[in-house]
This record gives structure tokens, C-alpha cells and sequence, in this order.
């Protein structure tokens, strides 16, 4: 536990560095594409005091200078699988955007899909020594939390307080200057596959980069896709990728519940060559000019030419409609939908206020996709676009860049995590496991 503990610390003292010196870059390590950005950061405002220990804290204004994509190789399911190709293709992503920033980075912030990550929630309680909170209270709470057994070849990706209370008072973002005597907290701990970091870190390192952070894709697009008062009130962010989709659930500003459905964009095209055996690259243009998930008449009519050139003149001059173009892409994203339905129940998001959900990442862009989704997962479903960033290109404002935002504004607005408060390293008992969903069914 202590372990990744340590090195999120380092990281955090990394990022600091980075904003020092003004310059760093954000990398989106994703199944079908890896992005790039260079962010330049103004000094003069750098830490502006925030708003609370669970709000985003260290403020600072940022622009993006540059920018790059390229095909992903070597990640499936949005892990790394084999790392030279990985680490090839991190490099032309990474030096392209320092082309274009006219700036060399040593610094990147990293998130990435995949890595069957688990989400707990976690609570603490501690009595107060002088009846006011101070800092050094919040972290003997968090200190205090329950930690469940998570398993061997586990790490610990987030641990963020999302809620404190005092006596009876909760639903307070920052209770330090607070004046009571028992202070609880509610913490939302999300767990990976450790040897998913490890490849990570590696090809980071070979790339003669510094890690200054590590989030997941999955948080990442809800904190670009979701509007404020989603974020606020109760939303869940489905993330919909090449080679996964993950979702997120936040409610009062923080997420508290994440995970991943092992499916993605990459498999839609997947059926469409072998349903129609076309090679994997016509079957991606196909899906993206004339793909689709709802039939209607005149999809009947219009005729998609399939160009080959296998030699047989009659395999090469095929033609087929649009609708069943629609026929062998509509039952995988319907699957991938039932499946993200399934994980939001057995997370309890029907017991939140609001059921917002907002559909984002590159594979939300089929045509009929938010009629379908309504349908599969409730009516209160919407196409979401990540928030407008300075400097962003416009090849790079469309919902396949949400993590790639959301990372810039994680990068930017961390929240607090555990490991921003001195917690005595002695004190992480490995006691029992209480689940997310209990504890926000119980406390909104």
C-alpha cells in the first residue's frame, strides 16, 4: 500500500516542478489512438487558494500549445500489451506536440482505459484533540478509513475524501477551521491492475519522460463531459473508446464509482469486416461515412459500393445497403450498452437524485447512438462534447478528446487525494470491505 503511496507523492511533487517551470505535457494512452497535448501554464496565478479539501485545489490557468495524435499499436482493451510498439507510438505522439509547442517537456500526466479497475467506499472517524479541525485532523481520518483486502497485483489509482461531516453537520467540502468534536469522512478509492502501471511506467521512462500523474480515462471524460450541475446533482459519464468503454458516476462534485466494459469501437468494426470480409481498415471507413445504429426506409435503398481487390470481379464489385451496414453494427453496441446498464445497477445509480448520462469518447459518434442509449439505459441520455480548453486545436475539440481535456483540467485542478496530507504510513490497517453503493445510498 505504502509503495504506491510514496510514488503518488513524488508525482505530486513532480507536477508541482512542472508548473514551476510552466511546461507539461498530458498523454492519453488509448486502444485506438494515443494523444498528446503541451500544455504552458501562467505562473503568476500558480496556486490560488481553493475552495475546499475535496474541491480542486492549486488553481491554475493553462494553455494548450500543441497537440498530436497517432494510431495506437500495441494497447488492447486500453492496456499495453506489447510495450516496444507502445512506447514507438507514445514517442511520435509526444514529439509531435513538442514540434508544434516549439517547446521540449519533460513532464507528462498519463491516463489510460482498462486495467479492470474496482471502486470501494470507504469511511473514517476520529475524535478531535482541540475541537477545532486542522490539517493534520483530516489526515488522521483518512487514515482512519477502513481499507478493504483488495487483493495481491492491486494498486490504489485514486483516493479522493469526496464528503466530511462534523457531529451532525455533513456535506462539507473542507471542514478544517471547524469547530466540533468527532470528525467522519467518506473516501471513494478506486483499484487497478498493477502490472497495467508497471507497462505504463515503462514506456514513460523509455520515452525519457517524468511521470507527474496518473488518472483514469474513465474520471477523466466525466470531469470534461459533465456540466456542473451533472457533476453536482448525479450523472454517470459513459466514455466510449476504441478498445473499451468506461463509465463514471459523480454526484456532488466528485466521482464515486468507475469501472470498465472490456468493449469498445474497435469491436463494432471487427464485426463489420467478418460480416461483411472486408479488411479491417474498409470496414473502420465504412463505419465512419456510412455507419449507424437505427434502420429506417430509405436505409433500404442506398447502396454502399464495398471496394477490394481480391482478383474476384464478383467479391470486389459488391455492393450492400446501408441497412445492413446497420444490421451487423446495431447488436455490438447494443451489447455494449447492456452491459454499461448492468454495471449502473449493480453500482445503485437509479438511488441517486439525478440519473443524467452523458455519452462521450470517440464510438459515441455513430449516428442514432443517443436514441438507441435511450432506449437501454433510460431518457435522460445526451451526446456530450469535453469543455472548451485554450488553445485547443479543432481537430482535437470533439468528444474523442474528452479524457485528453479532462486529463489538462486534472492536470491543472487536481483534487485532493489521500496522499496530499501527511497520513502516518503506519496507520493503514487492511480491516473490512465496505462497498460504494452502501455508503451513498446511505448519505444522499
Amino acid at each position: 500500500m505504502s509503495m504506491l503511496y510514496q510514488s503518488q507523492r513524488a508525482m505530486r511533487a513532480k507536477r508541482q516542478e512542472a508548473m514551476r517551470r510552466g511546461v507539461m505535457a498530458i498523454l492519453d494512452v488509448g486502444s485506438h489512438k494515443i494523444a498528446c497535448l503541451v500544455l504552458r501554464f501562467d505562473s503568476s496565478d500558480e496556486f490560488r487558494p481553493s475552495d475546499g479539501v475535496g474541491a480542486m485545489a492549486g488553481q491554475s490557468s493553462f494553455r494548450v500549445i500543441g497537440a498530436a495524435t497517432t494510431r495506437s499499436r500495441g494497447v488492447k482493451f486500453g492496456e499495453i500489451e506489447t510495450m516496444q510498439e507502445t512506447e514507438r507510438a507514445i514517442r511520435t505522439a509526444v514529439q509531435g506536440a513538442q514540434k508544434m509547442a516549439a517547446s521540449r517537456v519533460d513532464h507528462v500526466i498519463v491516463s489510460f482505459a482498462g486495467a479492470r479497475p474496482r471502486s470501494y467506499g470507504l469511511t473514517g472517524e476520529v475524535s478531535l484533540q482541540t475541537g477545532t479541525v486542522s490539517e493534520c485532523d483530516v489526515a488522521r481520518v483518512l487514515a482512519a478509513c477502513d481499507v478493504p483486502d483488495f487483493g495481491e497485483g492491486r494498486e490504489v489509482l485514486h483516493a479522493q475524501p469526496v464528503n466530511f461531516a462534523l457531529d451532525h453537520r455533513t456535506g462539507l467540502s473542507d471542514p478544517r477551521g471547524h469547530v466540533g468534536n468527532r470528525l467522519s469522512t467518506d473516501m471513494h478509492l478506486l483499484t487497478i491492475d498493477a502490472h497495467a502501471i508497471e507497462n505504463l511506467l515503462y514506456c514513460v521512462k523509455r520515452c525519457d519522460l517524468e511521470l507527474a500523474g496518473i488518472a483514469s480515462s474513465s474520471y477523466v471524460a466525466g470531469v470534461a463531459s459533465l456540466v456542473e450541475d451533472e457533476q453536482e446533482l448525479g450523472a454517470a459519464c459513459i466514455d466510449m473508446g476504441g478498445g473499451s468503454t468506461g463509465l463514471s458516476i459523480f454526484i456532488k462534485k466528485h466521482m464515486i464509482f468507475a469501472d470498465t466494459v472490456r468493449m469498445g469501437g474497435d469491436h463494432v468494426t471487427s464485426d463489420i469486416s467478418q460480416g461483411l470480409q472486408i479488411p479491417m481498415h474498409d470496414a473502420e471507413r465504412l463505419k465512419t461515412r456510412f455507419g449507424g445504429v437505427v434502420a429506417t426506409g430509405i436505409d433500404d435503398r442506398e447502396r454502399i459500393e464495398l471496394e477490394a481487390d481480391t482478383g474476384d470481379w464478383h467479391h470486389d464489385r459488391r455492393t450492400i445497403s446501408r441497412a445492413e451496414l446497420i444490421g451487423v453494427m446495431r447488436p455490438r453496441v447494443e451489447e455494449i450498452l447492456e452491459e454499461v446498464r448492468a454495471r449502473l445497477d449493480a453500482a445503485g445509480f437509479d438511488h441517486l437524485p439525478s440519473q443524467r448520462i452523458v455519452l462521450t469518447g470517440g464510438a459515441s459518434q455513430v449516428p442514432g447512438l443517443d436514441a438507441l442509449a435511450s432506449k437501454i439505459l433510460g431518457n435522460q441520455v445526451r451526446l456530450g462534447r469535453p469543455l472548451r480548453v485554450q488553445g485547443l486545436p479543432q481537430s482535437a475539440c470533439g468528444p474523442a478528446f474528452s479524457a485528453c481535456v479532462g486529463l489538462s483540467l486534472f492536470a491543472a485542478y487536481p483534487q485532493d487525494e489521500w496522499w496530499d496530507f501527511e497520513v502516518p504510513a503506519d496507520r493503514y490497517p487492511a480491516r473490512s470491505l465496505k462497498r460504494a453503493v452502501k455508503w451513498f445510498r446511505d448519505n444522499w
